[in-house]
């Protein structure tokens, strides 16, 4: 049987609890005799550690010690006090070159080539509100399409409409209508999707023709507009509606699925519902497996930029530039400025169900969120949505939410979501599929129908992080290939496309 105890670093001054541990259980491997319970995943005092004493994980500090610790005693946010001493930071010194695969060995999956030469992994057709007042509209279009009716086109996994809650009301021109723009052509130009149709009201700020404008959309046999007050109204625009997808139809069915290279993969890593063992065995699991496709040419994106905070100086050490350090500190920078005077992550609470899973704050949780990513030089920063044209690891800004982290990751050119999760998130996505990581064994048989993967099995002590890691990109590839994951199979995604919203509502 594996240690009850995980010690993660020589230096460390705490463990982490495998599994519950009693009051007053002794660990003679340890020399400690517990003066608490412990809950699986929380942290134990390896030695006695003075009130203002840094408490290391990993080697890093995650927090101080708010009076002083007795050695066995739990660990958490009631004696862990939360301060901002970020380390100056440095750029490049991490810096560790890819050892890339020949392109003869390089994995490949059954991808959907579509003309522009990017690959898909799915093949929907999508309906886009370009306002809150055309969404249910786009709601009964896409109802229309049952599966019954959608049967005569097998190779089109379905029609979905993303309804947004924005588009009129709001400031124009603001940073925030040039976002929810750039999130619906990001949308509208994706891979995953065979067909699009964009639909508005008419008299919204959001205009499709200036929609279509300005982010240099043309409409064409694969992209058809509609404006609902030019259409006669609401029953006249879903009859429309439905007669422009049913026209897209048989082109969007006919595509085959060919060997295409790994490195037309893109995956947005989240994480979501995070307890104590996310940085022990998904994340860095996941990182492993983020290692292997960046070695095959693949493209890595980590965001939720509130959950890199009080660690982005680990990252700015693997930028491959102080341009690119300099550029994910300024959103930081800019972060700081945004949750002014809000209860917002950035005061260091993390939320009850990170607290309860073990995590006491912040850093705690960003040590382990931006494991996600793995080892490989961070290439590029890039705004919310923004087009996403570097392979290897980079990142994207957003918010932790995950709705809005993933709509963004998704919009940038994601084709494949890998979701770590602790506590047990229920998510899944459209276009682009989820995969569900389990941080631990109990949490993955308890939710096995919503968890593609467990990787608990590394807090088990059955499989290595390399291991683990290997596993997670061999299962990346066979659901780019079509696999359906847990989440598809659960018909999760139709209601999780959330554009982030900036500013104020007029």
């Amino acid at each position: 049987m594996p240690s009850p105890l995980i010690r993660l670093h020589a230096q460390d001054n705490v463990l982490i609890a495998r599994r519950l541990i009693a009051l007053g259980e002794t660990l003679a491997d340890f020399g400690l005799r517990t003066r608490a319970q412990i809950p699986a995943g929380h942290k134990i005092a390896a030695a006695a550690i003075a009130e203002g004493a840094a408490v290391l994980k990993y080697n890093t500090v995650i927090g101080y010690a708010a009076r002083d610790i007795l050695a066995g005693e739990h660990v958490h946010s009631h004696n862990i006090r939360h301060e901002e001493r970020a380390p100056l930071p440095e750029f490049c010194t991490d810096v560790r070159p890819v050892e890339m695969l020949p392109a003869a060995q390089r994995a490949t999956f059954m991808g959907i080539r579509r003309d522009d030469g990017r690959v898909g992994t799915r093949n929907f057709i999508g309906l886009l509100a370009s306002v809150n007042c055309s969404s249910t509209v786009i709601h009964k279009i896409a109802a229309w399409f049952t599966p019954e009716r959608l049967a005569a086109y097998p190779n089109v996994d379905g029609v979905v409409a993303f309804a947004q809650t924005s588009g009129c009301g709001m400031s124009s021109p603001s940073e925030h209508f040039d976002l929810l723009r750039r999130t619906l052509a990001g949308y509208a130009r994706h891979p995953n999707l065979g067909g699009v149709l964009v639909v508005g009201l008419g008299c919204e700020r959001n205009q499709v023709p200036e929609l279509m404008a300005s982010q240099g959309l043309n409409a064409n046999s694969r992209l058809h507009t509609l404006v609902m007050q030019d259409s006669g109204g609401t029953r006249a625009s879903i009859a429309a509606g439905v007669a422009a997808v049913q026209a897209m139809l048989p082109q969007a069915n006919a595509i085959t699925r060919v060997p295409v290279p790994a490195s037309h993969l893109m995956v947005g890593l989240e994480c979501g519902g995070s307890d104590g063992f996310s940085g022990i065995s998904a994340n860095p699991a996941l990182g492993a497996a983020m290692d292997i496709l960046v070695r095959h040419g693949g493209t890595a994106i980590l965001s939720e930029t509130p959950e890199i905070h009080g660690v982005e100086h680990l990252l700015t050490r693997r930028a491959v530039s102080r341009e690119v350090g300099q550029k994910l500190l300024d959103r930081i920078e800019w972060w700081k400025r945004y949750t002014a005077g809000q209860n917002g992550q950035f005061n260091g609470v993390v939320g009850p169900g990170n607290q309860a899973g073990g995590l006491a704050n912040i850093v705690e949780k960003s040590l382990g969120s931006a494991m996600k990513a793995g080892t490989t030089p961070l290439r590029a920063v890039y705004e919310y949505a923004e087009p996403i044209t570097e392979s290897g690891f980079v990142f994207m800004d957003s918010p932790g939410y995950d709705p809005v982290a993933t709509t963004g990751q998704i919009a940038s050119g994601a084709n494949l979501i890998c979701f770590t999760t602790g506590r047990g998130s229920m998510f899944g996505s459209k276009p682009a599929p989820t995969l569900k990581l389990a941080s631990n064994t109990p949490m993955f048989l308890r939710l096995q129908e919503d968890m593609d993967i467990n990787c608990g099995q590394v807090i088990d002590g059955t499989l290595s992080i390399e291991q683990m890691g290997q596993q997670i990109f061999d299962h990346i590839l066979r659901a780019a290939s079509g696999e359906p994951t847990c989440s598809e199979l659960l018909g999760l995604g139709d209601h999780e496309f959330v554009p982030w919203h900036l500013g104020i509502v007029s």
